[in-house]
């Protein structure tokens, strides 16, 4: 007997199915026209689907209720979408990208990096209560990264297109690219620090030194030396060996289309298994792997990874709505909504903006001052910042005294818990509606203007008053009825309008037009000046018949006010 199977395999497939089919029959209405994000339409839509709602969504089931599963689980998530959206980053920038634009790209890795990581931090550390200096620095780290899933909302697209130079965009892409793998030296700094002197370096070994030498060795050796030698070894292997089968044509378009993805899959799997950075490896592999720009140009007209580039997004950002801790923004024991909110907005302004305007005039491709407040501001924090909050609290819980995680690593991990998924809340919802705000806020305050300008008694753009030209020597003229001026023709252009009673000899018109002839007495002759003739936009009131043509008008020439004028030929 058939019966309702309504199991959460089910519930999710017709969830994501059904929203992602709804929202591709408006995504270029919500994505090209009101310049939304697609981020943020999918961070709601998993916020409706959460339990907190619908309740269609339900991570706590799938983690079959254990916290620490779930964070498992979304830090894979956040490593799996890192790596294929970073090899793409790196695909998509052009040959030997890094190589030539190490200048710009060492300003915004190397002081860029810092300063934020420092501006971000000290603003932690003033408005989150009973926080150590050490504990901001951990936090600041996190978000200290720019997001490349974010980013693509403001390189692609109709808006990117018409209002960012492709050079801008291209170091767009580098630097969120480059800067995800490159967050671990400054997040680990502070936690090698914190379990080895905090809270008195109670279970450890309360030695500075040791802590700057596992620093310097295993984050700076282990984790972002020998992921860049393994991305490149492995980009370049991948590069040549796609080479030698395409040269043999042993590959099919299916298989060579899918290749940087495939690419992506190994490298996140490879470099996670030694424990190294396997988000700065799929970077390098990918800009190493398109080194000689040949894969770049062979699938730059295809649709298959902008694609998989769509769902990976609509996806991670439906699971970030469905598990971001919203009831702890207003209920946390840590920090309270009033400095929350306030921190949200100070570190979008203050993180990142002024070094980037302090620098770019040292950065060749931010050629304005504009652009320099535009690639200041959307520096946008997202997937990145939560794969290093889930990176640090794994850390922290192996800081333990009595088999109990100390007291200090407990409370930073609460702290960075609301205050990361908070700045990543509000860099969504913020850079998501940016571009539609400021479209409003210029067009809003000009359609205004226009309303209350206009003015029923301002003056047409161009009136034509119609006026008889007088002979002083048949003034009777004005009284008679049967000489009165007949209905006219009126030319515009190169194309005629007239009435339907009225019949008019138009070669003959343009014959006397252009052909001045000698008038009898009494008569006055006008006529165009040779740029006149030629315009298009001349108009030409010529008379419905030469037979009906009054004595005092032979033909008539009206020009716009920009055209030059010239006296009548005598």
């Amino acid at each position: 007997m058939p019966t309702l199977a309504v199991v959460n395999f089910n519930i999710v497939c017709a969830t994501l199915g059904g929203f992602i089919t709804l929202f591709g029959l408006v995504s270029y209405l919500f994505k090209e026209k009101f310049y939304l994000s697609e981020a943020l339409i999918s961070l709601v839509a998993g916020l409706i689907f959460s339990p907190r709602a619908t309740n269609l969504i339900r991570p706590e089931e799938y983690a079959l209720g254990d916290p620490e599963t779930l964070e498992t689980i979304t830090l894979y998530f956040s490593r799996l979408v890192l790596g294929v959206q970073l090899v793409l980053a790196g695909v998509q920038l052009p040959s030997k990208y890094l190589k030539k634009e190490w200048k710009s790209l060492a300003l915004l890795l190397g002081p860029g990096m810092t300063v934020m990581w420092l501006c971000t931090s000290l603003l932690i550390f003033a408005l989150v209560p009973h926080i150590s200096f050490l504990q901001a620095l951990a936090v600041g780290a996190c978000v200290t990264p720019t997001d490349p899933v974010l980013s693509n909302s403001i390189v692609k697209g109709k808006f990117a297109d018409k209002n960012i130079p492709k050079e801008l965009q291209k170091i767009i892409i580098a630097e969120s690219g480059a800067n995800d793998g490159l967050g671990y030296p400054f997040l680990f700094l502070p936690l090698y620090l914190i379990m080895h002197i905090g809270h008195g370096g109670l279970g450890q070994d309360n030695s500075a030194s040791h802590a700057i030498g596992l620093w310097f060795g295993e984050t700076w050796g282990y984790v972002i030396l020998l992921s860049i030698v393994y991305g490149a070894t492995v980009g370049w292997i991948a590069k040549e060996l796609l080479h030698w089968a395409e040269e043999r044509k042993y590959v099919d378009k299916e298989s060579f289309l899918v290749f940087a993805i495939t690419l992506a899959l190994f490298i996140v799997g490879t470099v996670g298994m030694i424990g190294s950075d396997d988000v700065l490896a799929c970077f390098i592999a990918g800009n190493v792997f398109t080194w000689d720009d040949w894969f770049r140009l062979e699938t730059m007209d295809d649709s298959f990874q902008p694609t998989l580039d769509m769902l990976l997004n609509v996806t991670i950002f439906i699971w970030f709505g469905a598990v971001c801790p919203w009831n702890e923004f207003f209920h946390s024991p840590v920090i309270s909504p009033a400095r929350l909110f306030p921190l949200g907005i100070l570190v979008l302004l203050f993180r990142r903006p002024p070094i980037v305007f302090a620098m770019h005039k040292h950065i060749h491709q931010i050629e304005e001052k504009r652009q320099a407040i535009y690639v200041g501001f959307f520096g946008p924090i997202g997937v990145s910042a939560i794969f290093y909050l889930y990176v640090s609290l794994e850390f922290l819980r192996q800081i333990k005294v009595d088999g109990e995680v100390r007291p200090d690593a407990k409370f930073l991990m609460e702290v960075m818990n609301v205050v990361v998924w908070f700045l990543c809340i509000c860099s969504v919802v913020i850079h998501g509606i940016s571009i539609p705000a400021g479209k409003l806020g210029v067009y809003l305050p000009r359609t205004i203007s226009n309303v209350w300008s206009t003015d029923t008694r301002e003056p047409e753009p161009f009136h034509v008053q119609e006026q008889s030209i007088e002979s002083d020597q048949e003034p009777q003229q004005r009284s008679g009825t049967a000489n009165t001026l007949p209905r006219l023709v009126h030319r515009i252009g190169r194309s005629i309008i007239r009435p339907d009673n009225v019949s008019s000899n138009i070669n003959q018109s343009r014959e006397s037009f252009q052909t001045p002839a000698p008038t009898p007495l009494g008569r006055r002759s006008l006529t165009a000046t040779p740029a006149a003739q030629n315009s298009q936009d001349a108009i030409e009131i010529a008379p419905t018949s030469n037979s009906s043509l009054p004595n005092n008008v032979l033909q008539r020439t009206i020009r716009f006010p920009d055209e030059q004028t010239s006296a009548p030929a005598s």
